[in-house]
């Protein structure tokens, strides 16, 4: 072979193995971890996201929650995020279109800041879905169209289906379906502060507050806790908190849902170690491959009382850890 040959043949094999080398980091083949990022699963249709993507659906759903809209809602909002921007909050777009949902500042949406706040944007969008009359029965298309007044209509049909699958997870109506691959961060311990929690921890009270507004909390105290929980328990290390949704029925297990998926899809944000509810848990790490797990709570045994059996399970509220 020529020396021109064996130089071919040469640059040839380094980039199968620099392709190979970039297949196994990026895709997580083998031992090593799978990359981050998020899924939500609905009747037999799964949704990929990057955790960006995945944070922004996730306040979507949020808002619609909190001002009490059906699951609909979250549909078109979320496919119609999707056409506009890929559900991510983006700082240019057509003329002068902006954020998640391309709002334009001249045409009254609001201004240039407002807009690319999704928290602001998403409910922009609902005030302006809700004086739609019959949205609820209507395409998702069509509802769309009624808000937007895009110049290309039918393109929101092409993300009806992924739009249906996230806002059926996020809406709490599809159990344990949003789940995300979260690499483990390494945090400094952190003192417990005055309302007993560390640092991190408050972080997510309050994010929790400025998405669902004020929710029945506890699992801390000021000075910190010290009984009520199982033994090495975050309670007591003020890293953890709980969000009620009592009594037990379908409702608020719906809701607690809702709170659940939202937490995990911030949980690279917000540096969340676990999440628990209604029997299951999702934990960062390794771990968070595995998406939710059946939840084995230690000591319980089948002749516990109701009561008890529904505190241990998390039936009855959403444990959220940091590290």
């Amino acid at each position: 072979m020529s020396r021109v040959g064996r130089a071919v043949v040469a640059i040839v094999a380094v980039a199968l193995v620099a392709g190979g080398v970039y297949f196994v980091v990026h895709e997580g083949v083998g031992p090593l971890p799978d990359p981050e990022g998020c899924t939500a699963s609905a009747a037999g249709h799964t949704v990929a996201m990057s955790t960006a993507q995945a944070e922004n659906a996730s306040i979507i759903a949020s808002i619609a929650q909190r001002r009490g809209l059906p699951a609909r809602a979250i549909s078109i909002a979320i496919a119609t995020a999707y056409q506009e921007s890929e559900l991510e909050n983006i700082d240019h777009g057509d003329r002068d279109s902006l954020g998640l949902f391309q709002q334009r500042p001249s045409q009254g949406w609001g201004t240039p800041e407002q807009v690319t706040d999704p928290y602001y944007a998403a409910n922009a969008f609902y005030d302006a879905l809700v004086q739609v009359e019959g949205y609820e029965e209507m395409e998702i298309t069509e509802a769309a169209q009624e808000v937007q007044r895009s110049a290309f209509p039918d393109a929101y049909a092409d993300h009806e289906q992924d739009g249906r699958a996230i806002a059926s997870a996020m809406s709490g109506y599809s159990d344990a379906a949003f789940s995300c691959v979260v690499h483990p961060v390494d945090s400094a311990a952190e003192e417990i502060g005055g309302i007993g929690l560390t640092p991190r921890a408050d972080t997510v009270r309050r994010d929790v507050a400025r998405s669902f507004g004020e929710l029945p909390l506890g699992g801390f105290a000021p000075g910190g806790v010290r009984d009520g929980h199982m033994e090495g328990s975050a309670h007591y290390d003020g890293r953890a908190v709980d969000v009620f949704f009592r009594p037990v029925n379908a409702d608020n297990t719906r809701r607690g849902w809702v709170l659940a998926h939202y937490l995990v899809a911030n949980a690279d944000r917000l540096e969340i170690d676990h999440v628990i509810f209604d029997d299951r848990i999702w934990s960062g790490g390794p771990l968070s491959e595995n998406g939710w797990r059946d939840y084995d709570p230690p000591g319980l045994t089948g002749d516990e009382r109701r009561e008890t059996r529904q505190v241990l399970e998390h039936r009855d509220h959403v444990h959220v850890d940091v590290a």
